[in-house]
């Protein structure tokens, strides 16, 4: 059965929540830093996010590659370029990265579908 991205991404989100409940400081924590860190800057949001959706194919994180890609999705990144970022993980990841990088462009399409 493939993947469904949508239904990983909600799942995590859910979970993140209750975690959120039960270790409030850590969990802000993460969040803060995940707001600093993708802050428009001297890269843009958009490159950032492509950097973390490469490092979430190389590490073979179903989870990052979805909140990634949705994010790519939202900033108005396009098919061509996550097919370069999956591109360009396999070239640093070998095999592995590639069975995620495939699973980058399941996800783009996914959160494509209306």
């Amino acid at each position: 059965m493939a993947k469904d991205y949508r239904q990983i991404t909600r799942d995590i989100s859910a979970y993140t929540a209750e975690m959120r409940k039960l270790t409030p400081d850590a969990i802000n924590g993460f969040y803060a830093l995940s707001k600093g860190a993708t802050a428009e800057g001297a890269l843009s949001k958009k490159t950032k996010e492509l950097i973390a959706l490469a490092i979430g194919i190389t590490q073979r994180c179903d989870g990052c590659i979805g909140f990634h890609v949705k994010a790519l999705k939202d900033l108005g990144a396009t098919r061509e370029e996550i097919g370069e970022v999956a591109a360009m993980s396999t070239y640093m990841g070998g095999g592995p990265a590639l069975m995620y990088a495939a699973d980058a462009l399941r996800a783009w399409d996914q959160f494509s579908e209306t």
